[in-house]
């Protein structure tokens, strides 16, 4: 009696550790069968954000190639009015198609034909002179003092004065040909940022701002934001500066540009260049191509005349007419919460 109850007892004290032995392979091979397909839950979606990534940069690159490639034709365009101003020939360039299809260099050589002729222009020159070299050896044949007074008579220098009055309205026409349309492709709006900052001495509406815009030295500028901007939101500031105006003194400190803002009688806000962007970034708007001017004339009022178009819209984005500002590859430019209202 006393044995059978020990075998029992032995059975079970064994078949304990089995059973948990067996319990523990089980969780085991469930929490590794979890953890495989964690794994490939995050691999799928480590695809679809690299994938999202990519898409998002090809979209940025095709932007920003837009952009340049308005920029290119509208120098080409510039270059090439000039060249017809100074009298030069246009070929025109055959696309990869025409050379494919073999139209191209036919094109070329009928354009060098109508050219060659051109040389021979410069033999009527020299009928022109030989004349004149006849005219001048017979004075000095003949004795007669009289024919060499009247040869000078003829005045051949006058001749050449309405070759020069010719040549006038040619350079006003290339003048006229060198200047863009007025409008906001005119100005040099750039990204800075304001590294120094502090009421003007002689205006307390007055700020002094020091804004790299990407050039050896910042920018000194004036800007009547005290009443609307606290100065410890100024410091260090990222702005858009219009960098063409022409520099103007502003009680007694010359101001070298102006921040760009949106504007009401009541409130103003900077405007915010897009996240990553750094000073000298240029600013573009979409539809116009960026051409300006060294430094704008104050007499052709070309601000004056773009600035009633200066607006924010209803996503807050600042536009000209219907282009958004923008720097290219990084995003727009906007106002923090001023919409259709004027920018300047």
């Amino acid at each position: 009696m006393l044995s059978i109850t020990l075998g029992s007892l032995v059975k079970r004290i064994v078949a304990i550790p089995r059973a948990f032995n067996m319990s523990d392979l089980e969780r085991i091979l469930s929490n590794n069968k979890a953890a495989e397909e964690l794994l490939e839950s995050l691999k799928l979606e480590l695809k679809a954000i690299n994938e999202e990534q990519a898409q998002r940069k090809i979209a940025e690159l095709k932007v920003e190639n837009d952009a340049l490639r308005i920029q290119v034709e509208a120098y080409k365009k510039k270059l090439i009015a000039l060249e017809v101003a100074q009298g030069k020939v246009q070929i025109p360039v055959p696309t990869p198609e025409e050379v494919r299809a073999g139209a191209g260099p036919a094109s070329i050589v009928v354009k060098a034909e109508t050219a060659a002729p051109s040389p021979p222009a410069a033999a009527p020159a020299k009928v022109k002179q030989e004349p004149s070299d006849a005219a001048a050896t017979k004075p000095a044949q003949g004795p007669k003092q009289p024919n060499e007074n009247k040869q000078p008579k003829e005045k051949k220098p006058k001749k050449e004065k309405p070759a020069g009055e010719g040549k006038q309205p040619a350079t006003a026409a290339s003048a006229a040909a060198e200047e863009p349309p007025i409008d906001v492709g005119r100005l040099d709006m750039r990204v800075g940022r304001i590294v120094e900052v502090s009421r003007h001495p002689d205006a307390d509406s007055l700020y002094v701002e020091k804004i790299d815009c990407g050039e050896a030295n910042p920018r000194t500028v004036i800007s009547g934001l005290v009443k609307f901007v606290p100065i410890e939101e100024m410091q260090n500031r990222m702005v858009v500066a219009l960098c063409n105006l022409k520099p103007a003194k502003m009680r007694g400190i010359l101001s070298e540009a102006m921040v760009m803002c949106a504007s009401t009688p009541d409130k103003v806000e900077i405007l915010a260049p897009p996240e990553g962007a750094v000073p000298g970034d240029l600013v573009h708007v979409e539809g116009f191509p960026r051409v300006p001017d060294a430094v704008m004339n104050p007499k052709k009022k070309i601000f004056e005349t773009v600035a009633p178009d200066l607006k924010t819209n209803g996503q807050l984005v600042a536009c000209y007419k219907e282009g958004s500002f923008v720097v290219p590859g990084k995003g727009p430019v906007k106002a923090q919460t001023l919409a259709n209202v004027q920018v300047k």
